[in-house]
């Protein structure tokens, strides 16, 4: 049962296919394939390898304890469309075409399904022809891209899955298209492969037989096997643990005297990593693990209603998904290539945009780079040198609710509109629980004005004064 959906077609997008065609390199160790793993949902805490000692990790901790893990990066946003288009176009939040997962005006109106049934109407937008994706970028250098499942980016426009934006192959659900994610969420009915909306036929009758973390695992299996004799990037996008928590199997957890969604939501973390496993299980199998750069991160803090006191999963940080508190926004991150990247814990500040920078270095792309990205090239960090990433600004924003800012030990946030920003010293206080800013105007003060600076007026979320502002004329 398992064949029958794991390969049924792809979709191409022109530009990049023929660049694959016209530059048939293969990876090396210096120039290798890429494989990124984006969990959602995944506090800070959630790991066995960053402190968590309920929910069990053995794949993703060996990735840990053989590889480089970092302990202060962030994710784009506190939320995952923002966050996720950060990470896909270099941009901060100040700047991103999407700051929110809905916006108040302009977009595209359609319908939102909740894990409960009920349809609601909202706005969202999308990326647009013009903005530039890593995997357009990768794809100047020969690499064959793919993104599996989640994109979270297209919007309420059928035209902007990820196919359309600079990926060869999408296997995976659209916002725009609810049917594709299914009313069961982790059993999906339906699946996109390119622009074909395919049947699960395991899951019809809501039977539960094939989870999406399984399905998912399955097509990028399939992709870097087709292209093992080229070189890729992988985009793997789970939606583990991301609410509802539906998972049948918790068998790993069936003795803890948890409740019952406590225990679905470890499973679920513990079933990526066991399907993670079965990925780099792949890798080592078709000959790959010394060519393969693997990377795995989180797109943003644990949910408001993760079991967070239960498991820890924010690791006792402030806030979470949705705030610019630490526990929205800080994530894990792994980096692993055997002979390559050294086994090192490092403490450096780095974020979501410097993604973008730093895979058009490994790949011999970054003349095809946009202008005005904000992040910056950490590739040196992964093989073992050092680069000052702490004296830069590093800002976020949900227009015109939040903002945030961090430059060194020190960063400045207000979660609420209209409130003063606070202040606190994250390396001596990385729970936020001493605002120092009554303390330190004068650092506020300046804080308030290169945030001010990164804000770039958007016309889908305007501010007031700024000219797509509703009834300014």
């Amino acid at each position: 049962m398992k064949k029958e959906i794991i390969l049924y077609g792809v979709a191409l997008t022109t530009a990049s296919t023929a660049m694959g065609q016209t530059q048939q390199i293969k990876a090396t160790p210096d120039h290798p394939n890429i494989i990124f793993i984006l969990a959602d949902d995944l506090g800070y805490g959630d790991l066995h390898c960053y402190g968590n000692p309920y929910i069990e990790t053995p794949n993703i901790d060996k990735l840990a304890a053989t590889g480089t893990r970092f302990t202060q990066c962030y994710a784009g946003s506190g939320i995952s469309s923002p966050s996720r288009c950060s990470l896909m176009t270099g941009k901060n939040t100040g700047k991103t075409r999407i700051r929110d997962n809905q916006c108040p005006v302009g977009g595209i109106r359609g319908i939102k399904i909740s894990a409960k049934g009920d349809t609601t109407y909202n706005r969202r937008a999308n990326l647009l022809p013009q903005d530039t994706t890593i995997a357009t970028v990768l794809g100047t250098a020969g690499y064959r891209s793919c993104l599996v499942n989640k994109w979270h980016l297209d919007g309420y426009d059928p035209g902007a899955a990820p196919n359309h934006r600079g990926f060869d192959e999408f296997y995976g659900w659209t916002i725009s298209t609810p049917k594709s994610n299914g009313d069961y969420y982790y059993y999906p009915n339906y699946r996109f492969h390119g622009d074909t909306l395919i049947s699960i036929k395991a899951n019809e009758h809501d039977t539960h037989v094939r989870h999406n973390t399984e399905i998912s695992t399955d097509d990028a299996i399939g992709f870097i096997t087709r292209e093992k004799d080229h070189p890729f990037f992988l985009y793997l996008a789970y939606d583990a643990p991301h609410e509802p928590y539906h998972i049948d199997d918790t068998f790993w957890y069936d003795e803890k005297n948890w409740a019952a969604d406590t225990k679905r939501y470890a499973a679920l973390v513990t079933h990526m990593d066991y399907n993670i496993g079965r990925l780099l299980g792949a890798v080592k199998q078709l000959g790959l693990s010394d060519n393969t750069l693997i990377i795995f991160a989180s797109d943003n803090g644990a949910a408001i209603m993760a079991p967070r006191k239960e498991l820890r999963c924010g690791a006792d940080l402030r806030g979470h998904k949705g705030q610019l508190y630490e526990g929205g926004i800080k994530v894990p991150l792994i980096v692993n290539q055997p002979n390559k990247v050294p086994v090192q814990t490092l403490s450096n500040i780095v974020y979501f945009p410097d993604f973008m920078p730093t895979l058009a270095a490994l790949t011999g792309s970054t003349k095809h780079l946009p202008q005005n990205i904000d992040g910056m090239n950490i590739l040196p960090l992964f093989y073992g040198k050092q680069v000052d990433t702490d004296h830069r600004l590093l800002y976020w924003e949900f227009p015109g609710k939040q903002r945030a800012a961090r430059r060194g030990d020190w960063k400045a946030v207000t979660v609420k509109p209209g409130k003063p920003l606070e202040l606190y010293n994250i390396k001596e206080d990385e729970s936020e629980r001493y605002n120092l800013a009554g303390k330190y105007p004068k650092l506020v003060k300046k804080f308030d004005k290169e945030m001010k600076k990164e804000h770039v007026p958007s016309p889908y979320w305007p501010l007031p004064g700024e000219k797509d502002y509703p009834g300014k004329k």
